[in-house]
């Protein structure tokens, strides 16, 4: 019987040493839930964006080649044989300029033999018109003398006109390209002499989505680069294709930029930047401040030291800026950073301002 106490006392003792950690823990939950009692919740520190108005394009990149204001393939009408070539190649010509002879010895003399056949019927057609004046002959028969006459002449005016094509002259001025015939050789309609192209000024032809098409119109100015140049160059819309390309869905437009230096070259890829539509005294805000929602788009504003959301309704846009056409008024300020973080009526704190729109256009 004297062991049952010895054992109810140990027991007691483990049970004790059981239990004065966790009473510790809890002491030391409820000191640490004492010390950590929630203070006045932080403003939330923002950047924004003063609203005002700045004059702002929508631009829009695409690319295109550069073209000869003229381009023409030199060929012959007629066949023959060469007898002269009057053209250093890559060489400037004049409009009329000889540029090659075919060989006309042949033409030369079927132009004299037409020659002394019409002055025969010349005269036999005016023997025929006295003979007719004394009423010797009818009418008929003179008829016959007159038509012989005027047969050999329009002959006689076939000869010329093939004289003339054995001379190859220059439609329009420019510059002349590699020749690839040799004096000597026999010419065919089918043979390219040389590439005629006049180069001041040259054509930029490129194309713009069809949702631009109502934008465009000739006398639009456009810039542009090129390859290996570090140059922009200057051009006027002066064409636009009156249909859509139903293939590409696109509008082929055609530019002119002067080119005295000869920099462009017919076949270079252009770069191509213009712009599509602008307005003087736009309410921009910085695009990072739009924010896409259910039906429409949002901006945080800042009124009396607290983030309100607001619909706005955007039009043209920038790389950097969009513009809001309703639901902004120039002045206000628009939250551009921790959007977020914002919630209706939170209190937040505006460490930056920033006005100066159209450094980001």
């Amino acid at each position: 019987m004297a062991s049952r106490p010895r054992w109810r006392l140990a027991a007691a003792i483990g049970l004790a040493l059981i239990a004065v950690p966790v009473v510790l823990k809890l002491a030391s939950n409820n000191t640490e839930g004492v010390a950590s009692a929630p203070g006045p919740p932080e403003k939330l520190r923002v950047t924004a964006h003063r609203v005002q108005p700045v004059h702002l394009e929508e631009r829009l990149q695409t690319t295109g080649t550069i073209r000869a204001n003229e381009e023409v393939e030199l060929v012959s009408e007629i066949s023959g044989t060469i007898a002269a070539i009057h053209f250093e190649e890559g060489s400037r010509v004049s409009r009329g300029q000889l540029l090659l002879e075919i060989d006309d010895s042949e033409l030369t003399a079927e132009r004299q033999r037409a020659l002394y056949r019409l002055d025969l019927a010349k005269r036999a057609e005016a023997r025929q018109q006295q003979l007719l004046d004394d009423g010797v002959i009818s009418s008929e028969r003179y008829d016959v003398a007159r038509g012989e006459l005027n047969v050999l002449r329009a002959e006689l005016q076939l000869i010329e006109a093939q004289l003339e094509k054995t001379e190859i002259r220059a439609p329009f001025g420019g510059v002349i390209g590699l020749r690839w015939v040799s004096p000597g050789a026999y010419l065919s309609s089918q043979t390219t002499i040389a590439v005629l192209r006049d180069l001041d000024p040259v054509k930029v032809e490129y194309s713009v989505p069809e949702r631009y098409a109502s934008l465009v119109e000739a006398g639009d100015e456009i810039t542009f680069t090129i390859e290996g140049n570090d140059h922009t160059f200057e051009g006027v819309v002066y064409a636009v294709e009156p249909g859509v390309d139903p293939d590409s869905r696109s509008l082929r437009m055609r530019a002119r930029s002067a080119n005295p230096e000869g920099l462009l070259r017919p076949g270079t890829f252009a770069n191509i930047d213009l712009a599509v539509r602008s307005v003087a005294d736009a309410l921009a805000v910085p695009a990072i401040a739009i924010i896409p929602e259910l039906g429409g788009t949002k901006v945080w504003v800042l009124e009396a030291g607290r983030a309100e959301s607001r619909s706005v309704t955007t039009g043209i846009r920038t790389k950097n800026l969009v513009q809001v056409t309703e639901g902004l008024d120039g002045g206000e300020l628009v939250i551009t950073s921790g959007l977020l973080q914002l919630q209706p009526g939170l209190e937040v704190e505006m460490i930056d301002s920033r006005t100066d729109a159209a450094a980001l256009s």
